[in-house]
């Protein structure tokens, strides 16, 4: 596993670290200081990269916290099969079979592009990847019309 450490007050919105093994987008961190011997405190608030959940904790400031290595990568949607979907690496050509995320299940049919993130060995579909031929499309429509 490649990641890096960090101490808990360097973390700002939009850090990865991880949070009991699971990859967390940092999205905000409380540093408190206490009396003339004490050591700061930080209050991270953390969402879950692969499942969403928000995560809450508390830690000392100088703590080292992990911070994962994701790797963002492309993809072409081979099949859609009920829940899960084939794609393939548009860079390496393997071909892999994920689960579709609740909020991307009626936007995702077979030929579409997929970003997808490799956090840790976890795969997990981000988002769909616009056709510029569509955009391209769109545009001259709307110039056609004025």
């Amino acid at each position: 596993m490649a990641f890096k450490l960090i101490q808990a007050t360097q973390t700002r919105p939009g850090t990865t670290i991880l949070i009991d093994g699971v990859a967390c987008i940092v999205k905000s961190n409380d540093i408190s200081k206490t009396g003339r011997h004490g050591h700061a405190k930080c209050r991270i608030e953390a969402v879950s990269v692969l499942d969403g959940k928000k995560k809450v904790f508390l830690t000392g400031g100088h703590d080292k916290l992990e911070c994962p290595m994701i790797s963002k990568k492309k993809a072409q949607v081979l099949s859609v099969i009920e829940e899960k979907v084939s794609i393939m690496d548009l860079e390496s050509y393997e071909t892999i079979e994920l689960p579709i995320p609740k909020e991307l299940k009626s936007e995702i049919k077979d030929g579409d592009q997929v970003e997808y993130w490799d956090v840790e060995g976890t795969k997990v579909i981000k988002r769909k990847m616009w056709d510029g031929n569509k955009i391209r499309d769109k545009i001259r429509q709307c110039w056609k019309k004025t």
